[in-house]
């Protein structure tokens, strides 16, 4: 070989290096980070954390992904055929890549001057939405390509298709056909009709906007679309195209699937984050058990849109037009300070604001109990007689002086304390906190676990600070509860799926007024029931206690009782804190909701007493006068008094 011929040679060896070494370095760089195809086989998809009650009724479950596997076998023919009819014709035939499709595509985008068309097979989806970003770019679209060569190398038809089946997005948070099925029809995905299986093979196209439950017409149109591709594709007769056309598109309506007891469910979201993290809450399929307690969160719903309905009846009987007032209810477990039921108001859809825990409203008179059980734990006897007469306090008010008056405009002159507290007189209220100290009563209350701010002036007696239904209805279960207060909780443990408690709630308890004084405020809240502004109550026969509460032209209505066993508390008021209307008061707009939900929640208790502790003696008292009656009187009402207190008006 010459010397020209050798110098020929080797130029172009070089110049053939350059395109090969081109393409070489091309391909590496596009398969250097390609994912290794047998992470599917190891694929953990994100699971299903599921949320019980006490009695162990589904409440929600919550996902990042609601992802459901099942196999190719149990998926109707139906379904597989319509998502090949729609989405891949050629998918048993192809290796992967459909190269007529994109050449198709690519004259598209090319006229389109963008990405309009992506002539993805069903492989090729499969990829990407398990390795790759959805973003629309030529270097993902090769990476795609690569990666479906590769699936079609290791896996069968079925396999692929099996594996597409349970991944791919098909809106309103359903991946895979399995949870479409239950989220869309309420059902298992082998129960699917024709027209069904075809209106869920119309999703992944769009998904958001074929949705069903986004607009169920446009979701329809994209179905018949689906049944008409297969009519052409010969897998469906004209029969059955026929049939399937005319099915009307019947939705779960939200069986299975609805989300029960909702503000609280909400109320713990923030409480699970915390304890495991978000990630692992919503993708490691955990199992919540709470304290709620089913039967009686019906109960309380229930409760709460009777007393609505029968409250907005007499609003429009006074001219009010389109009223619309909100209430909430929360019962504690007095014991162990778990949540029994809680609304946060009239419609979770409409606004899932949860005045329940998240509103301080003023509970008007529904706080002078803790001013009184401050009084009782000093050694005030509940036969001290405390003056009811016009009474005005010096530079108390904003401006000038103060003369609060009482919700009657009456004045009953010397009063025991008990009748003070039955008959919720507001001048006997305010001269007690005067002789008390305001500071010394918001302190009480803090104690009692009022965590709201309290202006510590003579009106806080009168409910003037905004405080949370929750925290009055829990410092009162401290009555109930020999004086012992719980913190309120929902959460009772989290387990992982395999069933290993995670996390598991520890209350914080505490003591904060003595067992003797717990009894005797109790007694006098009894007063109120039996003597007083909560006399309706009297009608469920049981051993209740409680304390109605008003504000300033009836803005709020509230009623705040317990039983031995259960502390409950109810609100009624406008969001926009118009009045409810005259007369509108505790006693009569939130008390019937009360009674309706502790009728049920006693219902299947057995009969309990509330404690009365051996340092405690239980007399005949005149109620008016406050004079202890001979034993074995039958007048008056029954009064506890401390052993080592004296007990003369």
């Amino acid at each position: 070989m010459t010397r020209n011929r050798k110098t020929l040679l080797i130029a172009l060896l070089f110049i053939g290096a350059i395109p090969a070494g081109m393409i070489t370095g091309t391909f590496l760089s596009l398969t250097t980070d390609l994912p290794q195809i047998r992470s599917l086989e190891s694929f953990k998809p994100s699971a299903v954390t599921r949320v019980y009650s006490a009695d162990q009724v589904l409440l929600a479950e919550l996902f990042a992904e609601r992802r459901e596997l099942v196999p190719l076998k149990v998926i109707p023919q139906d379904l597989k055929a319509a998502i090949i009819a729609t989405e891949d014709r050629n998918f048993y035939r192809h290796s992967g890549v459909d190269v007529k499709g994109i050449f198709r595509a690519v004259l598209k985008d090319l006229w389109a001057r963008e990405f309009v068309e992506g002539a993805s097979t069903i492989t090729q989806q499969l990829a990407k939405t398990l390795f790759l970003s959805p973003k629309k770019a030529l270097v993902r679209k090769l990476k795609e390509a690569l990666l479906a060569f590769q699936l079609e190398r290791r896996y069968t038809k079925d396999e692929i298709l099996e594996y597409y089946l349970n991944q791919v997005y098909f809106g309103s948070g359903a991946y895979g056909v399995e949870s479409a099925a239950k989220i869309f029809f309420g059902k298992s995905v082998e129960a699917l009709t024709l027209p069904e299986c075809a209106l869920i093979a119309g999703m992944p196209k769009a998904p958001s906007r074929y949705s069903p439950l986004v607009n169920i017409a446009r979701a329809k149109t994209r179905r018949n679309i689906v049944l008409k591709q297969m009519k052409i594709t010969g897998v469906i007769s004209g029969k059955a195209y026929n049939e399937a056309m005319e099915a009307p598109v019947r939705l779960a309506g939200g069986k299975g699937t609805a989300l029960k007891a909702p503000y609280f469910v909400a109320y713990i979201k923030p409480i699970l984050e915390a304890a495991v993290g978000s990630s692992r809450l919503y993708r490691e399929g955990l199992v919540v058990s709470t304290t709620l307690s089913y039967r009686l969160q019906e109960a309380a719903e229930k409760a709460v849109a009777a007393g609505l309905a029968n409250l907005e009846i007499r609003m429009k009987k006074r001219g009010r037009k389109d009223p619309n007032p909100q209430s909430a209810l929360v019962a504690l477990d007095v014991k162990t300070g778990g949540v029994l039921a809680m609304v946060g108001g009239r419609d979770f859809q409409s606004s899932s604001f949860n005045r329940a825990v998240s509103a301080r409203r003023q509970p008007g008179s529904a706080f002078k109990p803790i001013a009184f059980a401050l009084a009782v734990e000093r050694g005030f006897p509940q036969n001290r007689m405390l003056l009811d007469a016009p009474v005005s306090f010096r530079g108390a008010g904003p401006k000038k002086d103060w003369r609060p008056g009482n919700f009657s405009g009456k004045y009953k002159g010397e009063m025991t304390m008990r009748e003070a507290l039955a008959l919720s007189q507001n001048i006997p209220a305010v001269r007690l906190i005067e002789k008390l100290g305001p500071d010394s009563v918001a302190a009480f209350a803090h104690q009692l676990g009022i965590d709201s701010p309290l202006n510590p002036n003579l009106t806080l007696v009168l409910g003037s600070s905004g405080i949370t239904l929750t925290e009055l209805t829990s410092a009162y279960a401290s009555f109930s509860n020999r004086g012992r207060y719980v913190e309120p909780f929902g959460v009772v443990e989290i387990m992982d799926r395999s069933g290993r408690i995670m996390w598991r709630a520890k209350p914080k308890k505490k003591v904060v007024m003595s067992r003797a004084g717990a009894a005797i405020i109790t007694n006098m809240l009894e007063a109120v029931v039996t003597e007083g502004t909560g006399r309706k109550a009297r009608r469920l026969d049981r051993p209740v206690a409680g304390k109605t509460g008003t504000t300033n032209d009836c803005r709020d209505a509230l009623f705040v009782g317990f039983s031995p066993g259960i502390s409950t508390g109810v609100w009624v008021g406008m969001d926009n804190y118009q009045s409810l209307g005259r007369k509108e008061t505790g006693a009569m707009a939130a008390l019937p909701i009360w009674i309706d939900f502790m009728r049920e929640a006693l219902s299947d208790r057995p009969l309990e007493y509330f404690d009365i502790p051996d340092d405690v003696v239980s007399v005949r008292m005149e109620r008016h006068t406050g004079v202890i009656l001979p034993r074995g009187s039958s007048r008056g009402g029954v009064a506890f008094f401390k052993k080592d207190v004296e007990h003369k008006p």
